[in-house]
């Protein structure tokens, strides 16, 4: 249930530097990844599937808009479906 939480935490920071991104608002959009990266730290690893822990890699270095909207959409796939 903690994975869970942290997961769908994550999912909408990832959103939220998306729009930032987007907005061209970089700061906002910095924020939010620290706080993605923050929710991160939350997580056991060990129960979490290995796709989604090579998902969670590529959280480390997002520079776009695009990307971090594709790392919350399966972030987000993920916790509907497996917890």
């Amino acid at each position: 249930m903690k994975n869970k939480i942290a997961l769908e935490s994550m999912a909408m920071d990832l959103k939220r530097v998306a729009l930032g991104y987007h907005n061209n608002s970089l700061r906002m959009a910095q924020r939010f990844h620290q706080e993605a990266l923050v929710r991160k730290r939350e997580l056991n690893l060990k129960e979490i599937k290995p796709y989604l822990r090579s998902v969670l890699k590529k959280t480390e270095k997002v520079n776009t808009s695009d990307e971090a909207l594709m790392l919350s959409i399966l972030i987000q796939n993920y916790t509907r479906k497996f917890l």
